[in-house]
């Protein structure tokens, strides 16, 4: 029994259950012990009062840990949101662009009744900086059928001349545009009687996005700003496609009266083409118009 009641074991357990039962009867209001105990809760108030602050921070700490965590991928996920609607919204700008920029063939069609237009997109440009080639998404699989002798006109949602036609695949087609310097084509002043020049390409003056006018009468006076469009001569392009602009006239030499022409399109910029083609009823009748007499119709 001595033994057991000197055990350090048992002293630390008899302390515990003291300390108890002194904090139990503390707790009973007017209780002496209370007020015994009351100073030394007032010393460990401030231990308390700094434990507590501790867990507060730890806590607080947590939270703004979790809450920031959160955050950054709520933040995250809107970011995501935000980059796919404007995505959507571009790609609808893109196609309501495109739609308006379509809806112009129509007027295309309206106004050369003779010829079928066939709408094709650019899909790249020759290397050289004043891109002289194009190249469309529109071959003979879609009714672009280029023979031996034709040459087609192409212009852009404007109708204003962009080139002619000069190779066609089953699936794609190679336009020469009027800044190379083999494009020809015969074109006249828009107005009344207006006189007739050719408009060519040339390789100086398409450094500066200009074009060549050549075989000018010289008793035509030319102005700056006068619109020139194609004449319909020789029955490869129509009469009346926008060409351009004359910039300046140089009547220096009567017999070769050269202008240059500031052309309507910018063919760096052109997303879109329109390849005119007569219909079936007008080749026929050019056809018919280019065979020539017989001896019965002579007589």
């Amino acid at each position: 029994m001595r033994k057991l009641l000197t055990s350090k074991w048992f002293i630390i357990l008899v302390t515990v259950l003291i300390l108890i039962v002194i904090i139990g009867v503390g707790f009973i209001p007017g209780s002496p012990v209370r007020q015994i105990l009351k100073p030394v809760t007032g010393l460990a108030s401030p231990v308390q009062g700094f434990v507590k602050n501790i867990g507060d921070m730890i806590g607080d700490a947590r939270s703004a840990l979790f809450d920031g965590m959160a955050i950054r991928e709520e933040n995250e996920s809107l970011k995501e949101q935000i980059a796919q609607l404007q995505y959507q919204l571009t790609q609808s700008e893109e196609a309501a662009i495109r739609y308006e920029e379509l809806k112009e063939a129509l007027h295309i069609k309206d106004t050369f009744s003779a010829y079928d237009v066939y709408g094709a997109a650019v899909l790249s440009r020759d290397a050289d900086e004043w891109f002289s080639v194009i190249r469309a998404d529109a071959g003979s699989r879609d009714g672009i059928k280029l023979e031996s002798g034709q040459a087609y006109a192409v212009v852009d949602v404007e109708m204003s001349l962009v080139g002619r036609v000069i190779e066609a695949d089953a699936t794609n087609s190679k336009i020469l545009t009027l800044m190379h310097e083999s494009f020809r084509v015969s074109c006249k002043v828009n107005e009344v009687n207006g006189a007739y020049v050719t408009c060519c390409g040339d390789a100086n003056l398409k450094k500066d996005g200009l074009c060549l006018l050549t075989d000018i009468d010289p008793d035509v006076v030319l102005e700056e700003g006068d619109v020139i469009v194609t004449s319909g001569e020789g029955g490869l392009f129509p009469e009346g496609i926008p060409v351009g602009t004359v910039v300046s006239v140089d009547y220096s030499d009567p017999l070769n009266v050269k202008a240059t022409l500031k052309p309507y399109i910018d063919v760096s910029q052109v997303k879109d083409v329109f390849v005119m083609i007569p219909t079936a009823d007008d080749k026929a009748v050019d056809s018919v118009n280019d065979q020539p007499a017989n001896e019965g119709d002579a007589q």
